[in-house]
């Protein structure tokens, strides 16, 4: 009996890491030797310009516009994006038959819309769960739970 083989996500804003399960669940590894880190900086270091700013119409006051999207929103989204596409590229190279994505809620729906079609439909289970800070000995375990 051959078992599919099974990637796992585990991810939030700004950590990823990947594992597999080969065995029907019984065992959980890492699947890639990469762990995905995106930008953590203070808002205040993303954004390198100063705001606009715009005369209010009612009175003689001026104020600073406000940007237009939060930083960390924008990075979290870019984000997504690039952990979609390196499980696509896995996905093209038959590196696994079905996925499971754990993230928390927002950066569970930031991956859904950057994931390709034929890579969403390999999803086999969302768990909307941060387990990115668990660490390497307990998080296999509760991994092993979700296959």
């Amino acid at each position: 009996m051959k078992f599919k083989t099974i990637w796992i996500a585990v991810a939030d804003g700004a950590r990823a890491r990947f594992f597999r399960s080969n065995a029907g669940g019984t065992r959980i590894e890492p699947a890639l030797d990469v762990e995905l880190v995106a930008d953590r900086r203070p808002s205040r270091e993303m954004v390198t310009d100063k705001p606009g700013r715009t005369r209010d119409r009612a009175a003689f006051g001026r104020h600073a516009m406000e940007p237009s999207t939060d930083p960390h929103v924008h990075e979290q989204q870019a984000f997504a994006l690039k952990v979609a596409e390196l499980l696509d590229e896995h996905r093209k190279k038959n590196a696994f038959d079905e996925l499971i994505v754990v993230a928390p809620p927002k950066m569970l729906g930031y991956l859904r819309e950057a994931m390709s079609e034929p890579l969403r439909r390999m999803v086999r289970r969302e768990e909307p769960k941060d387990l990115t800070k668990l660490d390497p000995n307990t998080l296999p375990r509760r991994l092993a739970a979700l296959v």
